[in-house]
C-alpha cells in the first residue's frame, strides 16, 4: 500500500512539471491535529525563484481541493529544497556522492541514529558514508531523513 507522500507524489508531479520545475520531494509533519505538507521543488542550475513557489503552490492547492487526498486539514508549504536539501530517493543520493551528508535511521545501527559523514557510494539499496575514516553502510529503507550538510 502506498504511503501518503507516494500518493501525492503521483498526483502532484505533472503539475510541478508543467512550471518547468522538478518535484524534489515531500514531507508530511504532524504537530497536534494539524498537519504539515512541505512540497520542495527545484529547478535544475537555475534553482527556483519565490514567484515559481507561489504559482506551483497556487495550482497544487487547486488540485488537492478537487482530489480531497489528505483526510485531515493541513498547511500546504512550496519551497525550495534550500542549502541543507534534503534528500528522498537514492538517484538524489547518487547525485551527492562526496559531499557531507547527514542520515538519521529509523532503527539504530551500533546503538546510534544520527550518522555524518562523506557520501561515498551508492549501490543498489545501500549508501555508504565515510565517518572518522571507517566506511559505513545503511540501507536505504532504514533511513528516516538525510540532508546535505552545506559548505560555506
Amino acid at each position: 500500500m502506498a504511503t501518503l507522500e507516494e500518493k501525492l507524489q503521483n498526483l502532484l508531479q505533472p503539475v510541478v512539471e508543467d512550471f518547468g520545475c522538478e518535484l524534489w520531494g515531500i514531507e508530511t509533519q504532524r504537530v497536534g491535529r494539524f498537519l504539515t505538507l512541505r512540497i520542495f521543488i527545484d529547478k535544475p542550475e537555475i534553482g527556483v525563484t519565490i514567484d515559481d513557489c507561489a504559482d506551483v503552490s497556487r495550482q497544487v492547492s487547486a488540485l488537492l481541493d478537487v482530489e480531497d487526498p489528505i483526510a485531515d486539514k493541513y498547511n500546504l508549504e512550496v519551497s525550495s529544497p534550500g542549502m541543507d536539501r534534503p534528500l528522498f530517493t537514492l538517484a538524489q543520493f547518487s547525485r551527492y556522492i562526496g559531499q557531507e551528508i547527514v542520515v538519521h535511521l529509523r532503527i539504530p545501527m551500533l546503538n546510534r541514529r544520527k550518522w555524518q559523514g562523506k557520501l561515498v557510494d551508492v549501490q543498489n539499496d545501500m549508501i555508504s558514508l565515510e565517518v572518522d575514516g571507517e566506511v559505513q553502510q545503511f540501507a536505504f529503507g532504514n533511513i528516516q531523513k538525510a540532508h546535505i550538510v552545506p559548505q560555506f
